[in-house]
């Protein structure tokens, strides 16, 4: 079945699009965080970013950057906030988000790791490789 991101490609959904090319799709969020708040994702589906060949990740974050400019062209802020979270949609999607200060976006809160904690972890990953 079809993520709601292939029927807003399709045009099956209305959205505010902003950017196209042969493989990417941006437009504005229907809740967005902050005015301008856009959408950029892949027109093939794909569940996880880290799943996505190497080419493909490296075709759309260069997509996002082109997008993320021109959003900040545009709305004339001080940065735009990135993020990939992947679990509200299976189909890769990148959020931006226009911001002027950090309070214009949500901080989760943070976990209490200490240094023992930390060199463990730091050594599992390590290992990983």
């Amino acid at each position: 079945m079809a993520t709601i991101f292939t029927k807003l490609i399709r045009g099956e959904l209305p959205s505010h699009r902003i950017y196209e090319d042969e493989r990417h799709y941006a437009c504005l969020d229907i809740n967005p965080i902050q005015p301008g708040h856009v959408l950029m994702f892949p027109k093939r589906e794909v569940d996880y970013l880290y799943d996505m060949p190497p080419d493909e990740l490296a075709e759309l974050w260069k997509a996002v950057q082109t997008v993320a400019i021109a959003l900040k062209q545009t709305t004339g802020c001080r940065r735009i906030v990135t993020i990939v979270v992947g679990y509200e949609v299976p189909h890769v999607h990148v959020h931006l988000v226009p911001t002027n200060e950090i309070d214009d976006y949500p901080i989760p809160p943070r976990v209490d790791l200490d240094h023992a904690q930390a060199a463990d972890f730091a050594e599992q990953m390590r290992g990983a490789f």
